[in-house]
């Protein structure tokens, strides 16, 4: 008889998820999935939207990453308009797209994914938390934490108009220019974000390298796929948040495909399972072959980890500094001038700090740009609407907006490919790798267990809430009925298989 072990709900993600482990007769692991039960469905209830409302409806998608949200729908907005953002309005974009990158990476390391490496995989659940961190690092070390997220967040309300949900972008502009005093102090808060992004990759190597037991766990087979890498580069490709072509390397280090955002339909296809309302994105050119490994599958990556393999390297100096460091200390070789990929997925965690110290370096950069404070940041928009591809790098992967509008501008088709999503297929084999690797027959399944099953999820930084797209048309739903005593008496269900 097949038995099943539930964690229900999974943690330190954004959204809500679940993960089901089926055993086998002999109690090892058959199969594992971590399921998405909630339903959003943003793509289908924008439909009959003025398309300009785009980037404050879809910023409301979540709470964690509304400004990548915003950028791409403005982004889309761009196309669909047919208009040209200046050069100091695109340095204005990305520079407060920067300092939303340094407050989620800070996000993630401290609060969500760092709390398994600085408290360890088998601390008391209760203490894996903000507040544990803060116990075991110092309330100083907390404090720098906290500070780093409000003086970014400052500057995201100074140039997006609020401090969540921002409402500055528009057609080709921005409706916020600075003057000197704004840029002096934005200049002074990137110059912190420097010194904070050193200091956490110092704290990685304290913390976290020089444990051989975590070391381990980075670099075990538990903990390892080898996939496609996507990530968006400049000219040069190199890492780029906010512009550029999208490029996807292979498992082997090769450069597979480099396109503009507009032409994801003619690569990027999306599967559907019956399972979950999240879909399964993947590379059209190689097809799906399931939840498999390799050159011959189509699932493919889209995260730190992803966006570092897929380039030759980072655009600032002290970053490249720490991308070299993090391919030759784990052991990656230079071919025809490239590092061969990592596929430690633990190793996110780290790549994640390299691109907070790029986002730093870029910001004071662009704060220094003699451009910055051009006060004409808007353009005339005058073209007929017909649609519009907009796309940028989300902290958790590449974010694509894609809408199709009627002459007056009306949304008629939305298409939404968000970070998430293009993990799911590698969120999957993750789940189940790790947990066919550590649950074996005649184990004792412990929570510490279970939350190293959780930590192979985790690295990816999954955010649920703007993921879940699919809409089946069915509503899954389960009705239990119980006595008084607890004892279930009934149980109904329908489209739950």
């Amino acid at each position: 008889m097949t038995k099943r072990i539930t964690i229900d709900p999974i943690t330190r993600l954004e959204g809500h998820g679940k993960i089901e482990i089926f055993l086998d007769e002999a109690g090892d692991v058959e199969n594992a999935y971590l399921q998405i039960p909630e339903l959003r469905g943003f793509e289908q209830f924008c439909v009959g939207r003025p398309a300009e409302e785009m980037p404050r409806i879809t910023n409301r998608i979540c709470g964690v990453c509304p400004e990548a949200h915003h950028m791409a729908a403005t982004k889309a907005l761009d196309a669909l308009f047919d208009v040209e953002p200046s050069s100091a309005v695109k340095k204005l974009r990305e520079m407060f797209y920067m300092a939303f990158y340094v407050t989620d990476h800070t996000t993630h390391f401290y609060a969500l994914g760092g709390p398994d490496f600085i408290l360890g995989p088998d601390a008391p659940p209760a203490e894996r938390n903000i507040l544990g961190v803060i116990h075991k690092v110092g309330v100083d070390v907390g404090m720098q934490v906290i500070n780093c997220r409000m003086r970014n967040h400052h500057v995201i309300k100074m140039l997006g108009g609020r401090g969540i949900h921002p409402v500055a972008g528009m057609p080709g502009g921005w409706s916020k220019s600075i003057n000197e005093e704004e840029r002096a102090e934005i200049e002074e808060i990137a110059r912190q974000n420097v010194e904070f992004a050193l200091f956490s990759l110092k704290a990685f190597d304290d913390l976290v390298l020089a444990n051989q037991d975590y070391v381990d766990l980075i670099v075990s087979d538990a903990f390892t796929h080898e996939t496609y890498y996507m990530g968006t580069v400049d000219e040069k490709n190199l890492v780029n948040f906010y512009d550029g072509l999208i490029r996807v390397t292979g498992p082997d280090g090769k450069e597979f495909i480099k396109y503009p955002a507009k032409d994801y339909v003619q690569h990027i296809a999306e599967r559907v399972e019956p399972w979950t309302y999240l879909k399964f994105p993947y590379l059209k050119d190689v097809g799906w072959k399931g939840f498999v490994d390799g050159t011959d599958s189509g699932v493919y990556c889209a995260t730190p980890l992803s966006r570092l393999n897929a380039s030759n390297g980072m655009a600032t100096s002290q970053a490249q500094e720490a991308f070299e460091r993090f391919y030759e200390t784990l052991g990656s070789k230079k071919t025809k001038g490239r590092y061969q990929p990592v596929h430690f997925r633990l190793a996110t965690h780290w790549a994640r700090l390299v691109e907070l110290l790029y986002a730093a370096e870029r910001m004071l950069e662009l704060s220094q740009d003699p451009e910055i404070t051009d006060p004409n940041m808007r353009v005339n928009v005058s073209s007929t609407p017909t649609e519009g591809i907009g796309s940028v790098e989300a902290p958790r992967g590449t974010l694509t907006h894609h809408y199709q509008t009627d002459e007056k501008g009306i949304l008629t088709k939305v298409n939404l490919i968000v970070g998430t999503t293009n993990n799911y297929a590698p969120i999957a084999m993750s789940v189940k790798k790790a947990a066919q690797s550590l649950i074996t027959r005649g184990t004792v399944v412990t929570e510490g267990m279970l939350n190293r099953v959780e930590m192979a999820f985790r690295n990816y930084d999954p955010c649920m809430s703007c993921a879940t797209h699919s809409l089946p048309g069915q509503m899954p739903l389960e009705i239990t009925i119980r006595q008084a005593d607890g004892e279930v008496v009934e149980r109904v269900s329908q489209y739950t298989d």
